[in-house]
């Protein structure tokens, strides 16, 4: 077998060769030969750390420690964060070596490497200076940390039920139908005052049969109340298209209206205090914008088909579902759903057809916390724009600086499998460098960009010396 040229290893190592100083400097066009020399004859001489360590030195970049080394090239750790093995190119014969036994087995561990730098340091240079120099307890204590402890997930046993509420009914507890029912439902409400003094202008008018949403659409009341209009027809939209005859027929119909909304408001407000009982074991807060009856419905469907898909049945998760869900007043409900936010341990937004700040802030809010942000979207189209162009799907977990970028599907199977990775520590990531200098780590269900390096060296190096002193 002919030993590799110089332009052999720089094509091999192309993906790693980012410019700028640093591990990413390593091997580049103005290396010193004894690297490369040394490297094409790796398959017949295998690198033990101490050559590994010489190598490095030649290059610029300072050495490792032998915990690293081995931590990195010579095992497959059980416990790390994502299944190691399914790097590119991974060997079962690599892990029962006490050296680097091939240009392939190189590439490995620096894809590791880098990996990890991109997800818990932001930049590869970075990663490398925090890890090379610790040993391996050390080293397995740092990212054992980034787990999640599948075992005692599935070993909690089932947390207090909640109060079910039919799925045509969940429309009730939203904020806009408890402003308008109010908290005397029964007896007196801005619905019923509104629903009487349009059937009282109506019978001005002559009387006769009419719906419930023609009485919202008569034209002094669509004018005086125009604001509340979605409002309005959301509160009455199971009753609608029903007719009214008299004034008494009206009372009738909307006293079975609101003792339904007293009874699914009081079921709601009981299933909030069991999500703050759980609070501290929550795993997945469901992020949503909800404005009609069917986007309840739709809602609650979703919820069902995530959660009852058979890769999470061991799990027994705990989520957050907003369709069975409500709060004394808005202000409470703010500060319970920022609660949930930062408590839950993954966040699914929901995109539906209009967008709205409470749910954006709850996704930014996320990301910025680092935590996991699956964004599911009903069209392919919207998919692409959160993906590609929206600005909210990458941002920065402030605690660290590093860039985070939230997972984006169409396919509501997706979820479920995204989940069941996180959860299971099984992750999969794939690595690009689209320019010279710049990476992106791609999570392998979605292909969303959740990690990036900047190649930008003004933009890297202000916001590195700026960002963790900045007030």
């Amino acid at each position: 077998m002919s030993q590799l040229t110089k332009e052999d290893i720089l094509r091999e190592f192309e993906l790693f060769s980012l410019g700028g100083g640093g591990i990413g400097n390593w091997l580049s066009n103005e290396t010193n030969d004894d690297i490369f020399s040394r490297l094409s004859k790796v398959d017949v001489e295998p690198i033990k750390k101490v050559q590994f360590n010489q190598l490095l030195v030649l290059g610029h970049e300072a050495p490792a420690s032998d915990d690293f080394f081995k931590y990195y090239w010579l095992t497959k750790p059980e416990r790390h964060p994502y299944p190691v093995n399914q790097i590119p190119g991974y060997e079962d014969k690599w892990t029962s070596s006490d050296s680097i036994l091939s240009i392939s087995h190189l590439k490995w561990g620096l894809y590791r490497l880098y990996v990890d730098a991109l997800l818990y340091h932001g930049n590869v240079r970075s990663g490398y200076r925090a890890l090379r120099s610790l040993s391996m307890l050390e080293l397995e204590q740092f990212f054992n940390e980034k787990r999640f402890e599948t075992d005692l997930i599935k070993s909690r046993g089932p947390a207090l039920g909640l109060e079910t509420i039919a799925r045509d009914k969940r429309y009730l507890i939203s904020e806009m139908a408890c402003k308008s029912f109010g908290d005397n439902a029964i007896t007196e409400s801005d619905i019923k005052n509104i629903l009487k003094e349009a059937y009282s202008a109506h019978l001005g008018r002559g009387g006769g049969g009419i719906s419930f949403g023609d009485l919202l659409k008569g034209e002094d009341i669509a004018n005086k109340y125009a604001i509340r209009q979605v409002e309005l027809n959301l509160s009455v939209s199971e009753v609608l298209d029903e007719i009214i005859e008299s004034m008494e027929d009206l009372e009738k119909k909307y006293s079975i209206l609101a003792t339904e909304f007293v009874s699914a408001r009081k079921k709601a407000i009981i299933n909030t205090r069991r999500y703050l009982s759980m609070v501290g074991d929550l795993d997945v807060y469901i992020a949503t914008s909800m404005r009609s009856r069917q986007d309840f419905r739709d809602m609650a469907t979703k919820t069902e088909e995530i959660f009852g898909d058979t890769k999470l049945s061991t799990l027994s998760l705990r989520y957050f579902d907003p369709t069975l869900s409500a709060a004394s007043g808005h202000e409470d409900k703010g500060l319970i759903e920022c609660l949930m936010v930062k408590c839950a341990k993954v966040l699914v937004y929901c995109a539906g057809e209009k967008e709205s700040y409470g749910k954006d802030a709850e996704a930014a809010m996320a990301l910025s916390l680092g935590k996991p942000v699956i964004f599911l979207c009903d069209t392919s189209q919207k998919s692409k724009f959160y993906k590609d162009v929206h600005p909210l799907s990458r941002l920065i977990r402030f605690d660290t600086g590093v860039a985070v970028g939230a997972m984006v599907t169409d396919n509501i199977k997706d979820v479920a499998e995204i989940l069941s990775r996180i959860f299971e520590n099984k992750m999969e990531y794939v690595m690009e460098q689209p320019k010279k200098g710049y990476l992106r780590l791609h999570e392998k269900v979605t292909d969303s960009i959740v990690r990036l390096q900047t190649s930008d060296p003004l933009l890297a190096e202000t916001f590195w010396n700026h960002y963790h002193g900045a007030y």
